[in-house]
C-alpha cells in the first residue's frame, strides 16, 4: 500500500510518501510544497490544490493521512492552516484517495511509542524506521513522514480486520 502523509499548512506543506507492508515501511519520497508570501490567499490555495493533485497523480497513493488541525496560541495562523487543509482534503476527495486523520498525540505514540514524545524523538524514530542516513528535513517533511508511518502502522495492523474482509477490495468468492 502506498501512503501519502501530509503535514498541512499554507506557506509550507510537508509531504511524505512511503510503501507500507506489514512490519516494514519503505521511503519513496518526501519534501515540501511552498507558496510564496505576499500573494493573495486564493492564489496560494490554488497552488496547493494543483501541487496536491500532481503529487497524487505521480505517486498514486492508496490512502492519504494527515494531521488533525491543532492550535492553541495563534488563531489567525490556525485559520490560514484550516484553509490549506481544506484544499488538501478536497484534492484527495476529488481524486478518490481515502483520507485518514490523526492527532499529534496519536502520531507520537505510533512512531516513538510515547504520546508525549518531543519533536526530536519523533524525528529520530522516523529516521530509524525508514532506514534513512540523516534526520529528514525540513521539519514539515519529517512530520509528514511520521504521519504516514502512523497510518501505515494502523492500516497494516493485524487488529485491523476491516481491510481483510473488505469485499470491494478483495475477491471473497
Amino acid at each position: 500500500m502506498i501512503v501519502l502523509g501530509i503535514d498541512p499548512g499554507v506557506a509550507t506543506i510537508g509531504f511524505g510518501v512511503i510503501r507500507a507492508q506489514r512490519g516494514q515501511n519503505t521511503l519513496l519520497r518526501y519534501g515540501v510544497i511552498t507558496t510564496p508570501p505576499g500573494i493573495p490567499l486564493s492564489n496560494r490555495l490554488l497552488q496547493i490544490s494543483n501541487d496536491m493533485e500532481e503529487l497524487i497523480h505521480t505517486f498514486h497513493p492508496d490512502e492519504m493521512a494527515l494531521e488533525e488541525l491543532f492550535f492553541t496560541k495563534n488563531i489567525t495562523t490556525g485559520i490560514a492552516v484550516a484553509h490549506g487543509r481544506g484544499v488538501i482534503l478536497l484534492a484527495a476527495e476529488k481524486l478518490g484517495v481515502p483520507i485518514f486523520e490523526y492527532t499529534p498525540m496519536q502520531v507520537k505514540q505510533a512512531v516513538a511509542g510515547y504520546g508525549g514524545a518531543d519533536k526530536r524523538q519523533v524525528m529520530l524514530m522516523t529516521q530509524r524506521l525508514l532506514g534513512m542516513r540523516e534526520i529528514p528535513r525540513p521539519d514539515d517533511a519529517a512530520d509528514a513522514l511520521a504521519i504516514a508511518i502512523c497510518h501505515s502502522r494502523s492500516a497494516t495492523s493485524l487488529l485491523n480486520t476491516e481491510r481483510v474482509f473488505d469485499p470491494k477490495k478483495y475477491d471473497t468468492r
